[in-house]
């Protein structure tokens, strides 16, 4: 049996390059489509914030080049300086992304009990708890995949 480490990080590497696929003709990537949902959970957030939410999920240079391109395209907008929310349209065009992505969940989750995949989670979540009270660091919370 491989290790744990070995499984995530293949697991990662296939949700992202599926995703990426799944989300092209929308011009979206995993993480543009991580950055809506952060933006559409709290209208009017800062860039900074969004950036926190998702420091787990990718360096810096790509969160900030991924909220470059969701104002660019115009599923989000700036109501004031250093703050995003969606546009109307960009609401529209999520729901109908919301949409495949609920196609693809079901994909993944393809032989999959809810109650295998919780304990998944669960597992995941506190060897993350374990390795963060050994040594100090920056959170890395979890996010939506």
């Amino acid at each position: 049996m491989k290790p744990i480490g070995y499984w995530l990080n293949r697991t990662d590497k296939a949700l992202t390059r599926h995703m990426n696929g799944m989300l092209h003709e929308f011009g979206l990537t995993r993480i543009a489509w991580q950055v809506l949902n952060v933006i559409q959970d709290t209208p009017q957030i800062t860039d900074t914030d969004v950036l926190a939410v998702l420091a787990a999920n990718a360096d810096l240079p790509t969160l900030t080049a991924a909220i470059d391109t969701v104002l660019a395209d115009g599923w989000a907008t700036r109501p004031a300086p250093d703050r995003l929310t969606l546009t109307p349209d960009g609401r529209q065009r999520l729901t109908t992304v919301a949409d495949r992505i609920d196609v693809f969940r079901q994909l993944s989750m393809s032989g999959i009990s809810m109650e295998e995949y919780r304990t998944a989670v669960s597992v995941l979540e506190r060897m993350t708890h374990n390795l963060q009270a050994l040594q100090p660091g920056p959170d890395v919370s979890s996010v939506q995949a």
